[in-house]
């Protein structure tokens, strides 16, 4: 598969949420004043693209485009920046890595097993991800949960382990399109939220995202209008105070995550208790994902 890497429109109009760095540095997170909690997008690859080849023009392409982009932070930890997250396949991670970090922008893992290590074919440990440099781990996607019989007690065991290594997991709950049309979207998310991370401590949720994804949404063309979208994070802060405190419930990152587009994530952002959007389809295109990264803040 070609990836046909388009540079962003300069007359992209509006206050731009990230803007990217020239080639003395990695100032890849760019300022913003959204709000409190720290905005994060991240891409996830799935099982793309075919070839290493592939992904490499991918990663420089993205890299490319952030890098001619204006306004940077001066460095990754300014306060108010974006930060911007890239799942690529296992095989791809470390070539990957290599590519995006000089523009500070981090890479993730998939998923991994909750055991250290041994007899467990196919499988793939915390620290093996975390020696590539891999700093993120999604846990619980919806395609894990329903392709590979991912149990919220086994997703809850991997949450524990990513985080017992330093990494930081992206939490992804969501209902199905049945259990939206039978109406029970809160009831299905404080179930995952509460099982997922039972045993996490308050101080280990400084290091928790959460990315709410109504899997009826993912690659369905259905959209999930972006008040509903808020309403569910909300709820999503209501379970977390119950669990912790208001402190945690205020401080938690919550990603959106469902068929996000270009067109999409300015409205999306715009909204009160929506800090970034887990992305699919549209990571995979360098101009597209450049210019989710880059949303303007629809009031």
């Amino acid at each position: 598969m070609k990836f046909v890497l388009a540079l962003l429109a300069a007359a992209i109009s509006g206050t731009s949420a990230f803007t990217a760095v020239n080639s003395n540095g990695p100032r890849a997170r760019a300022i913003t004043q959204l709000n409190e909690r720290q905005p994060i997008m991240a891409g996830n690859w799935k099982m793309n693209p075919t070839t290493e080849a592939d992904a490499l023009n991918l990663a420089n392409g993205f890299t490319n485009l952030v890098n001619e982009m204006k306004d940077a932070c001066a460095t990754d930890d300014v306060e108010g920046c974006t930060e911007v997250v890239i799942f690529p396949p296992f095989p791809f991670i470390s070539k990957v890595k290599d590519i995006v970090g000089k523009s500070g922008i981090s890479v993730g893992a998939q998923q991994v097993y909750y055991e250290d290590k041994g007899a467990f074919t196919g499988s793939v440990a915390a620290t093996m991800v975390k020696s590539v440099g891999c700093e993120f781990v999604l846990c619980g996607h919806s395609e894990r949960r329903s392709l590979f019989s991912d149990s919220d007690a086994n997703i809850n065991a991997k949450v524990k382990k990513v985080l017992e290594f330093g990494m930081k997991p992206i939490l992804c709950v969501g209902e199905t399109q049945e259990e939206y049309d039978l109406g029970i979207t809160q009831e299905v998310c404080a179930m995952q939220v509460s099982k997922d991370l039972a045993g996490v401590s308050k101080e280990d949720m400084q290091n928790v995202v959460i990315a709410y994804e109504p899997v009826w949404a993912i690659g369905t063309g259905l959209v999930c209008d972006a008040d509903a979208a808020n309403d569910v994070h909300k709820y999503i802060r209501t379970i977390l105070a119950k669990m912790y405190d208001d402190e945690v419930a205020q401080a938690t990152r919550i990603q959106y995550g469902g068929s996000v587009t270009p067109e999409s994530v300015d409205q999306l952002m715009g909204k009160s208790d929506i800090d970034g959007c887990l992305v699919g389809g549209a990571s995979l295109f360098a101009d597209k994902f450049a210019r989710i990264v880059n949303f303007k803040k629809e009031m």
